[in-house]
């Protein structure tokens, strides 16, 4: 018992995986607002990608071959 209770207070003062841990919250934090965003968007954004593919292919000049 008193093994396993060293093995517990050792692995509770281990520190190693608590920068990398802080890093993954992070970007977590950064990334799941901006996918809500895009998925909440989506319809929108589409519509506005379209409409600018449209004018850009209406306005540059056909190339023959």
């Amino acid at each position: 018992m008193k093994a396993l209770w060293k093995m517990a207070k050792r692995l509770h003062s281990d520190q190693r995986g608590a920068e990398g841990l802080e890093k993954l919250l992070i970007i977590a934090a950064i990334v799941l607002p901006l996918l809500g965003l895009l998925i909440w968007f989506a319809k929108d954004i589409m519509t506005w990608v379209s409409e600018l593919y449209e004018e850009i292919k209406s306005g540059a000049p056909e190339v023959e071959t």
